[in-house]
């Protein structure tokens, strides 16, 4: 089944796949070191893309005392059609939150901190600023830690992205997500060449770049080595390839549960096109085993 360019029936909606298989079974353990992460993001009043997103690697990443924190709130200006995270009308800006995020970046001890966002587009810079205020307050707080902002696009602009950009991340990730045949249902707001973009135009300041694409959301097998090569070919440096799967009935439907055998594949011919690191895989996620990828 591959879903349709422009929307998908209801037909397609109401259909059903088997089980989910084995590799794509997690085992949940509520450890003392998750517990702690928990209280600690509960009582700075901070978010995660953990939590809102539905990971299901937060058992094993809590477990091992990392966290991924998004800032600028928990509501998205933007409706994905295949994000948990909550779509309406955000209201402030917390200008203490990098602080909080630093301070928690400390208590954890971490050596690599992933700061991820909400779209923010009623904004004028799009958060930016609050993304560099976070970059800046980790560095004074923690100054051996490695930072690495997931940002949004920006709506394109390049003064937002270049505001981040000046707080000096070491690497700069923005997923593109999909295939751009599915760009229209998948990421109504976004364009497949924008967020390629981003890509490139960060490479020029020094950072290393990062990007990450679903699978099993429609796509056909020579799309997904066509983004690939579409990234290559705009300076990424690591990639991120996951098993799409469906948060809730109201969010896309899953095409397929796509095998070990061929996310392999993937990370194959990544590798073989130059990329730094390819994280392939049906669990994998942007920031999962994130240290990992540079080292």
């Amino acid at each position: 089944m591959t879903i349709p360019d422009q929307k998908i029936g209801e037909e397609v909606l109401r259909e059903r796949l088997p089980r989910r298989p084995d590799w794509l079974k997690v085992k949940f353990s509520a450890s003392e070191e998750y517990r702690e992460v928990r209280k600690l993001v509960s009582q700075n009043a901070l978010h995660t893309v953990c939590e809102s997103a539905r990971c299901p690697n937060i058992g094993e990443c809590w477990g091992q005392r990392t966290a991924t924190f998004m800032i600028l709130g928990d509501i998205c200006t933007r409706s994905c059609g295949f994000c948990a995270i909550t779509t309406g009308r955000p209201i402030g800006l917390d200008r203490l939150e990098p602080q909080r995020v630093a301070n928690a970046v400390k208590k954890l001890d971490l050596r690599h901190a992933v700061i991820t966002s909400v779209n923010r587009d009623e904004l004028k810079d799009g958060g930016s600023s609050i993304f560099a205020a976070t970059i800046l307050a980790i560095r004074k707080t923690v100054p051996n830690c490695r930072i690495e902002v997931l940002i949004p696009d920006f709506k394109g602009c390049k003064k937002s992205l270049k505001t981040v950009l000046d707080a000096k991340p070491d690497i700069l990730n923005h997923n593109t997500e999909t295939i751009s045949r599915l760009y229209r249902i998948v990421r109504p707001q976004a364009h497949y060449r924008q967020s390629l973009e981003v890509i490139k135009y960060s490479k020029k300041f020094g950072a290393i770049t990062k990007s990450g694409i679903m699978v099993g959301i429609g796509e056909r097998f020579e799309e997904v080595l066509q983004v690939i090569s579409d990234l290559k070919e705009a300076d990424c440096d690591i990639m991120t390839i996951g098993q799409y799967l469906q948060p809730t009935r109201r969010h896309l439907p899953v095409d397929r549960y796509v095998t070990p055998e061929e996310f392999k594949k993937y990370k194959d011919f990544g590798m073989q096109l130059g990329f730094r690191h390819v994280e392939s895989g049906p669990l994998v996620r942007s920031s999962y085993h994130a240290a990992d990828h540079v080292n």
